[in-house]
């Protein structure tokens, strides 16, 4: 799928391309599953933190086979892998880094590796590194029935926290309850900011974190108690807030901003050490993607408005290739 011209999911087309070639330290993948993610509809219209060259394949991870990989890397022709790409997954082949390439574990199949990677990946950095959740504490999740407010939900409870979670719909609401929500509270109650602070407690809320941005970060920057940290990990409501800086005097309060981009540009190893972190915890039961729809490579463009129209609950995967995955091995016991 090829982004020719900066716009809308319709710029897509479905087109031969010559096979990515990879550079030194790279591997070849053949894809078979990528997530569908917000990102994708920033890069395609042109207003992502980077410009691909114009045209380029969207698309932010890898999982598959490899094809082909450098001596010494560690990897075979034939290994089951999921990749973080900077673009290029929604392609029947796929380059990307070494050190950002991974082994899948047995039980782990295709489409649950590309719903983790980039959602679950991002929101445990942000939950983990910067805003440095910690057992006991309460997370409060805004826009908590797509695919990276589910993923702060169980990682929320993964790591001990009492989570409320905030949602629009009773459809969405019922989806963050049955990912393990503590309380969920409706986004459109006109008190749900009183809802918020009554199910926190005296103490407030400890960690806030946002995918949405306006309107829903001023009533929420109001409902951290003492040392309160709001992660902004995205704008889905379409507009960056405005952050009212004497406000954070308030309480010892922190904004704070949080980019997988920017971690692979400067904590690479975090990355390593959060994708295991990931699979222990998907083994043990504790997390799950919620894929809601599959799609097959060329209704990718579906997909996308699917997200931008923000009808999209939990993750919607893309079939790269044909036919479904046979269920990957498990481990005998």
């Amino acid at each position: 799928m090829v982004c020719g011209k900066w716009g809308g999911p319709e710029q897509l087309t479905l087109t031969n391309v010559p096979e990515p070639v990879p550079k030194p330290g790279e591997v070849s993948i053949d894809v078979h599953a990528c997530s569908v993610n917000f990102a994708d509809l920033l890069m395609i219209g042109g207003t992502y933190q980077t410009r691909p060259e114009l045209p380029f394949v969207p698309g932010l991870e890898a999982a598959g086979t490899i094809s082909s990989a450098p001596e010494g890397s560690g990897f075979k022709p034939g290994d089951r892998v999921v990749a973080i790409l900077w673009h290029g997954g929604y392609a029947e082949q796929a380059v990307a880094s070494v050190q950002e390439t991974f082994l899948l574990p047995a039980g782990v199949s295709f489409d649950v590796a590309a719903a983790l990677t980039s959602a679950y990946v991002s929101t445990a950095l942000a939950l983990t590194r910067v805003a440095h959740l910690k057992p006991s504490e309460v997370l409060l999740v805004l826009g908590a029935s797509g695919g990276v407010g589910l993923a702060a939900v169980q990682l929320g409870k993964a790591l001990g926290a009492t989570v409320i979670a905030v949602a629009s719909t009773p459809d969405k609401r019922a989806i963050a309850r049955e990912a393990g929500a503590d309380q969920v509270i409706s986004s459109a109650d006109a008190d749900w900011k009183e809802q918020v602070l009554a199910a926190a407690g005296p103490a407030g809320v400890s960690v806030c974190f946002d995918p949405v941005g306006s309107p829903l970060f001023d009533p929420a920057l109001s409902t951290l108690g003492w040392g309160g940290r709001y992660v902004l990990v995205g704008f889905a409501a379409g507009q960056a807030p405005s952050i009212p800086a004497h406000r954070l005097l308030v309480k010892h309060r922190a904004v704070l901003g949080s980019s997988l981009r920017y971690f692979r540009y400067h904590d690479p190893a975090a990355l390593r050490e959060t994708m295991d972190q990931l699979f222990a915890w998907y083994a043990q039961g504790h997390i799950s993607p919620r894929i809601t729809l599959r799609l097959p490579l060329e209704a990718t463009a579906d997909g996308l408005r699917t997200l931008a129209e923000r009808r999209a609950i939990g993750k919607v995967v893309v079939h790269v290739r044909e036919g479904r995955e046979a269920p990957p091995a498990t481990k005998s016991a």
